[in-house]
């Protein structure tokens, strides 16, 4: 089956807006905030520290309070964002960790590629062209982003947008599980067994516990989706499902790009290939694990 094109973009764009989870220049940023330092390294990159990562990320949609994260997010223990977030509170506000976000993750793209990398501008000019008709209504992550100021730099701009742009996604695809009557603990149990892993492994970093897991499983098997601790054919199409539900939902982004769509994705593909490189973002995410999954 055909890659979406809508897939080949975000897969294209994560290493470019994801690298901002391991980017030293926000870990400092968030150390001079109070924060501790990154927790150590995770698949040749520098993981981030928890309450930080919560409370930067959540701080595009104000200051809210750890629920309101967690729910937006949708794939954390709720027992683990809650304090996280609280303590981060306690440490600075949200205008002031976003700008330490903002200037972390613009730093390391212009230390790994440079304020003008080939095809910026017009990598700049089709984001905004897939950003602009993007609804924000039931996209928490997105309509934070929307509301905040894009910086004035041309790779501060190409920051903004593609962020944007991966969040608009992630919103969608919180909608395409949860329509599907999936619970944030299921997500990432079907999540990996999909992907191949073991289950309890990738999503342990989302604060699971045992029991957790147990409740988790039990309903998988009850309705057929898991069989011998892995997918049964019904199992991988109804995770396959959420992927075409999330893919039918930038619908809007295919439209607005038309065939430009695929000279976006060539120019964030060696962006991406740079910022892995240069220990930005770590050589394989959950975006390669899943277009394994397919093949």
């Amino acid at each position: 089956m055909p890659t979406d094109p809508s897939r080949s973009l975000a897969a294209a764009l994560e290493p470019v807006t994801g690298q901002v989870y391991f980017s030293p220049e926000c870990h400092s940023n968030y150390e001079r905030l109070g924060f501790a330092p990154s927790r150590g390294e995770f698949n040749g990159v520098m993981a981030p520290d928890g309450p930080a990562y919560f409370t930067s990320r959540g701080s595009v949609m104000g200051q809210v309070q750890g629920h309101v994260v967690a729910a937006a997010f949708a794939v954390f223990n709720p027992a683990v964002v809650v304090p996280s977030v609280s303590h981060g509170w306690s440490l600075t506000d949200a205008p002031t960790i976003c700008a330490a976000r903002d200037s972390g993750g613009i730093g390391q793209l212009v230390r790994l590629l440079g304020e003008s990398p080939d095809g910026a501008g017009r990598a700049r000019d089709l984001l905004r062209r897939a950003v602009d008709p993007l609804h924000p209504e039931g996209r928490p992550l997105f309509a934070g982003l929307l509301s905040q100021v894009v910086p004035d730099s041309l790779v501060g701009e190409i920051w903004r947008l593609g962020d944007m742009l991966r969040e608009y996604r992630g919103d969608s695809h919180t909608a395409a599980w949860i329509s599907a009557g999936f619970t944030a603990c299921e997500i990432g149990v079907v999540s990996e067994l999909y992907w191949g892993l073991p289950a309890r492994s990738y999503s342990r970093t989302r604060g699971w516990t045992d029991d957790d897991y147990a409740t988790a499983i039990a309903r998988l098997e009850r309705d057929g989706l898991v069989a011998a601790d892995a997918l049964t054919p019904h199992g991988r199409d109804a995770r396959e499902h959420v992927e075409i539900a999330t893919d039918a939902q930038m619908n809007p982004v295919r439209s607005a790009l038309g065939d430009d769509l695929a000279e976006l994705v060539d120019i964030l593909v060696p962006w991406g290939a740079a910022v892995r490189a240069g220990k930005g973002y770590p050589a394989s995410g959950p975006h390669d694990l899943a277009e394994s999954a397919r093949k």
